[in-house]
């Protein structure tokens, strides 16, 4: 069936990240006095909440709830002091708005992060949908977020790609029975990426629009 609309995930995907992430979260650890991480090995600790992100942080036996508190205050003080779109993004979200394929963003960060984040990035492209992390909705990669985005953009399942950067991603789209496609640029290495089971993983924005479009 031809794709008619994208489910992109956020970090890793259409915005690089990481250097604030894994910052605001150095900082937090700092803050109490304990050892901090070099950002690379935050590329392993992100895609499953912030939950999941603390306690791969933070030392063993801590009350991440209060890590996760102050991670989320001094996040907000620096989401965009680093961050910032992919080189060839902007030339992929206009090529799929020009060619009429509709489009959404989920993640796992917290819903008002996400929406903030896509409003200061990506306002130039009609997003249909923004979810981030909702209570009562349950994380990627539990499917019920993105069939809600494919309703949303009044599409089947089979219609849609979703595009992300983790293994979570890839999981999502499986269980959404969507068209699982993943980008090398991202958090993950290509191996983690097929062995999860990406039916495409591709190195270049450029290569994704083709593979979508055509």
């Amino acid at each position: 069936m031809t794709i008619r609309g994208v489910i992109f995930d956020l970090d890793g995907t259409l915005l690089d990240s990481i250097g604030d992430i894994g910052g605001a979260m150095n900082d937090t650890l700092l803050a109490r006095g304990w050892p901090v991480h070099p950002l690379a090995a935050y590329l392993g600790f992100v895609g499953e909440g912030v939950e999941q992100l603390a306690r791969k942080a933070a030392p063993a036996g801590v009350d991440i709830a209060s890590v996760v508190d102050q991670y989320r205050a001094r996040y907000a003080q620096r989401m965009e002091q680093e961050t910032k779109p992919y080189a060839g993004i902007a030339e992929l979200l206009d090529g799929l708005h020009a060619r009429g394929v509709s489009m959404a963003v989920l993640s796992n960060k917290r819903d008002d992060f996400t929406v903030e984040l896509v409003k200061r990035q990506l306002s130039k492209w009609p997003f249909a949908g923004v979810r981030g992390e909702r209570h009562g909705v349950p994380r990627k990669p539990d499917p019920m977020a993105a069939l809600e985005l494919a309703a949303v953009l009044k599409l089947e399942p089979a219609e849609v790609a979703f595009v992300g950067d983790t293994p979570i991603d890839v999981k999502t789209a499986l269980a959404a029975g969507m068209l699982p496609v993943a980008v090398a640029w991202g958090f993950r290495t290509r191996q983690e990426l097929t062995d999860a089971g990406a039916r495409h993983v591709v190195s270049r924005p450029d290569e994704l629009l083709s593979l979508l479009v055509g």
